[in-house]
């Protein structure tokens, strides 16, 4: 066996050792990419010159490195996809990729990626692309630091800015998407990581989750997206120091966790959202360490959640701290700081000394008649709230925080 690995080692280091650079410029012998290809073999890196090249798809089925001077520009002409990549170990940086096709029956994208593996996407711009970046039956691909925006009104328009279906061990690193439908998509994606990226501005969600398992998202900004971030039918996944910010509308949420288990929620911030968090469907979630600030609804949990933990968390100036639409409550609340508390902590332990009930009966209300919305801050809803306090009728006995913090966690 050792044999064979080092009888494979000396075979690539012979082709890439006798690897050569091949200069494509308007002014060369080698004017257009696809002559380059034709000539390349394993190994060869196509260096392209600053221009404007008009080529119809550029499919690269070679193990090359296409590495652009000056972000040379590669348009689409609203007709094609502009690079398809069909070999393992290929490597694309340094271009400005505009204008691809747009099709209801074919997905088209500035740089898609088939079947392959090990393939990198790097220090590009990608404009009014449908799709933007789009990897299929990817393995172990990088795709960092692109900037990648589309200009559509419409969903039906525009793909996805960074697409992933079917996947594996995939790196989405530093990458600003803006514009798309989705700024990212997992479909079945496994054991992958979406770390330090911005989204913003996306006409659905700035990330969308389907099917995903065993993935992270960790340091991503999620701002303006009309519906705010979607994390479904998946398991095992950890959620850890990102921002989302100013997500609003009806069905709009900072995060959305639908039919979600054993995952984590850890040292994120909910900033200024319709919902911080909606769940639905959640089993054995671990939420620690977030801020949920100036939120319309901070969490709203639904009654077919269970096992849901939720510990040393910041809750602060939010409208409704927690809204839910049942009564039975098998989760767990405890250590958390409520800025609405007006508890006492007699024995100076920085706890409260009677529970907190996060639920107001002017939020069930709400929950089951949203135009009632209408009387919020009048007298008779803070009467109402004040008496339920009293004698808990409406709001859910057991959804209480048995030992909420003094003063806010800095967090």
């Amino acid at each position: 066996m050792k044999k064979y690995i080092s009888i494979l080692i000396l075979l690539q280091f012979y082709f890439f050792a006798n690897a050569k650079t091949i200069v494509v410029a308007k002014d060369k012998a080698i004017t257009t990419i696809q002559q380059a290809l034709v000539i390349a073999v394993n190994g060869d890196t196509i260096l392209v010159q600053p221009g404007v090249y008009h080529e119809k798809n550029i499919i690269i089925s070679k193990t090359i490195f296409l590495i652009g001077f000056n972000n040379p520009v590669l348009d689409g002409d609203n007709k094609y996809e502009i690079i398809s990549v069909k070999a393992n170990g290929v490597v694309i940086s340094g271009f400005k990729i505009i204008n691809s096709g747009v099709s209801s029956i074919e997905d088209y994208a500035g740089i898609k990626i088939y079947n392959c593996r090990d393939v990198v996407i790097k220090n590009n711009i990608l404009e009014n692309t449908f799709f933007g970046i789009y990897a299929q039956n990817a393995i172990n691909c990088s795709i960092e630091k692109n900037a990648i925006t589309a200009f559509s009104k419409q969903e039906q328009q525009s793909g996805n800015g960074i697409h992933c279906w079917k996947a594996d061990s995939l790196r989405i690193i530093a990458n600003t998407i803006s514009g798309h439908r989705d700024g990212i998509y997992f479909e079945f994606v496994t054991h992958s990581i979406v770390w330090r990226n911005t989204s913003i501005n996306n006409m659905r969600y700035g990330l969308h989750f389907m099917f995903s398992n065993n993935d992270a998202y960790i340091t991503n900004i999620f701002t303006n997206n009309g519906a705010g971030v979607a994390v479904m039918f998946s398991h095992h996944v950890k959620m850890f120091n990102n921002f989302f910010e100013e997500n609003w509308g009806d069905a709009a949420y900072g995060l959305l966790l639908k039919e979600i288990a054993d995952s984590y929620i850890d040292n994120n911030r909910f900033t200024k959202n319709t919902a911080g968090i909606h769940m639905e469907g959640a089993s054995r979630i671990s939420m620690q360490k977030n801020v949920f600030e100036n939120n319309g609804w901070a969490l709203k949990i639904q009654a077919s959640c269970m096992d849901i933990v939720l510990t040393n968390n910041n809750f602060i100036s939010n409208t409704f701290d927690v809204g839910t639409n049942g009564s039975l409550v098998l989760n767990t609340f405890n250590n958390n700081y409520w800025d609405k508390y007006d508890g006492y902590d007699l024995n100076k332990d920085k706890i409260g000394d009677i529970p907190y009930r996060p639920v107001s009966m002017y939020s069930m209300i709400i929950e089951q008649n949203p135009p009632a919305m209408m009387l919020f801050r009048s007298f008779m809803t803070t009467l109402l709230d004040k008496t339920e306090k009293i004698l808990p009728t409406l709001t859910p006995e057991n959804l209480k925080d048995d030992f909420p913090l003094m003063k806010a966690l800095p967090l």
